[in-house]
């Protein structure tokens, strides 16, 4: 019965990471002792502060559908808090509140992009983008940027793919999953050059911002002429260990943000109601309140560059933000492993490594780049020292 699904459901893949995920879940219930650095999720708790307004917005009765964009208290807070920590000047009428970052990343794509119409992507992105855009029958393109530019690309690789159909580009920093981050002086060339073609729109997701390590994050849309055009998303799960909270908004130019108030009408209303209360608690509070969690995560950082140094052949930066390493693994390709099996791909070695060393990551493919894997660190010292070991003796075991 296949056949009758769709061409649209068809032409997309499976998240790869949360493929990966269950492919872990489906070992461990077998009692095999899974590893798993495959998740973005911080493994963190939320904050009590915002715990308890969740448990008070229950006794008060939030209960009731919400407005589609989300109520105007967490607006009002949220365009309180572009000023505050972004200089971006969003009115709440220009900001949607959805189900997580990625359904408002979605509710763009769905509202601007036309059959045929091409997305820029630098590369590499995060796993969901360019099925986003096939899902509106857009035409991904991708430029790849290399560990050794940072997994940054320059204002002149994105003109060169620049045509008459292109209408997005979109973006993240700092990225998932690389970790890489934008700087002013970056993002001013590249909005420089976007100044030669007025009809592309810009999506900036900036799930990340407050996880970074001594580089201050930067907001494309704070630059000149750049509000106008650019899409501001942001949401509650990475900086305030959220992520079943599944809250997420937007800021937009506001034809966008009608257009995205009208689609999320007809998908899935407003976002949950007492997710929406914590949400208020949280961006009002001072963002210093994540210090001791991102601190945490410096020290991980730090640690598992020293374990991954110590693998001959594999090749790392120190990312700047985020909680991910994204190793190129080109040196461990067209191999083989204990048992014979080919490894000739990204994909090929996460399986490998799964399924002899028990430790879970994520093909690079997933994210545009086929030299690399993926790697999250939101898990204590104790574990991921052995999840790099376990990393070492699997890339050591291929002949």
């Amino acid at each position: 019965m296949t056949t009758l699904l769709s061409n649209r459901i068809q032409s997309i893949a499976e998240s790869e990471t949360l493929a990966m995920q269950r492919r872990s879940r489906e070992l461990k219930a077998k009692g095999v002792d899974v590893i798993s650095l495959s998740i973005g999720e911080p493994d963190y708790n939320t904050p009590d502060f915002i715990k308890e307004a969740a448990k008070k917005a229950i006794d008060d009765n939030f209960s009731h559908y919400p407005p589609v964009a989300g109520y105007p208290e967490l607006r009002e807070t949220i365009s309180r808090k572009f000023k505050r920590d972004n200089n971006l000047d969003y009115l709440p009428s220009q900001i949607i509140v959805s189900t997580g970052a990625k359904q408002s990343i979605a509710n763009v794509i769905m509202s601007v992009i036309n059959p045929g119409d091409e997305v820029l992507l630098p590369a590499p992105f995060w796993v969901s983008y360019a099925d986003m855009v096939r899902l509106a029958s857009g035409i991904p393109k991708v430029i790849y940027a290399s560990i050794d530019k940072n997994f940054k690309v320059t204002a002149a690789m994105l003109e060169e793919q620049i045509t008459p159909r292109t209408k997005l580009l979109l973006y993240s920093s700092p990225s998932n999953p690389t970790g890489a981050m934008y700087t002013e002086a970056e993002l001013r060339e590249i909005a420089l050059m976007l100044q030669r073609y007025p009809n592309i729109v810009v999506i900036s997701d900036e799930i990340y911002e407050l996880i970074s390590y001594g580089v201050k994050h930067f907001s494309m849309a704070s630059l000149p002429n750049m509000i106008e055009r650019t899409v501001t998303v942001n949401g509650l799960s990475k900086a305030f260990a959220m992520t079943g909270y599944r809250l997420g908004y937007l800021g937009a130019p506001k034809w966008i943000a009608d257009a995205c108030d009208k689609f999320q009408g007809q998908i899935t209303s407003g976002a949950n109601t007492i997710s929406q209360r914590a949400a208020i608690t949280a961006l009002e509070a001072d963002p210093s309140v994540v210090k001791e969690m991102v601190e945490g995560f410096k020290i991980r950082r730090d640690s598992v560059h020293q374990w991954l140094n110590e693998i001959k052949g594999i090749k790392i930066d120190i990312p700047p933000g985020a909680f991910y390493y994204f190793p190129n693994i080109e040196a461990f390709l067209h191999r083989k492993g204990i048992n014979g099996e080919a490894i000739r791909t990204p994909t090929d070695l996460s399986m490998y490594i799964l399924n002899e060393f028990h430790l879970a990551t994520v093909s690079g493919e997933a994210f545009g780049c086929g030299k690399s894997i993926r790697l999250s660190y939101a898990s204590s010292i104790d574990t991921l020292k052995e999840a790099i070991s376990r990393l070492k003796n699997g890339l050591e075991s291929l002949t």
